[in-house]
């Protein structure tokens, strides 16, 4: 006689439930499960909104503030991206906490673009001018 296997039984912890997640800069809500951090969980369903970099707290570039709710670590935060005082005003690295609750963040800053026009013209001013030799 063939022995019966059993399926894995779906839990309803709260470390797995989605819970919602809203990035009031951009007034854009997604469901993010408590076992995956906020940027991936973003990443995951192919919002936008949080910026992406190394997706490991490198490099500061997911850093938000928490509005309301809580989060728990998934990983270290560097210092070199958010201070003792900065985390104690709510903000954290996006890549390196997961919801505890139902969170409502704001990014903390929008990435400028490193080639701009206005960088350009401060480059070109910045350029030394050559004159013509004479002959």
């Amino acid at each position: 006689m063939a022995s019966m296997t059993s399926l894995p039984v779906l839990t309803t912890s709260p470390r797995l439930a989605a819970l919602p997640v809203t990035i009031a800069n951009v007034g854009l809500s997604y469901a993010c499960a408590g076992n995956e951090s906020l940027l991936t969980g973003m990443v995951r369903l192919g919002r936008k909104g949080i910026p992406v970099g190394c997706v490991n707290g490198g490099c500061g570039v997911c850093k938000v503030r928490i509005v309301e709710g809580s989060v728990r670590s998934v990983g270290p935060i560097s210092r070199a991206h958010v201070s003792a005082e900065e985390e104690a005003q709510g903000y954290t690295l996006a890549c390196r906490v997961a919801p505890a609750t139902a969170v409502q963040l704001e990014v903390a800053a929008k990435l400028a673009r490193p080639f701009s026009r206005a960088g350009a013209t401060v480059a070109s001013a910045l350029r030394p001018t050559t004159q013509p030799k004479e002959t």
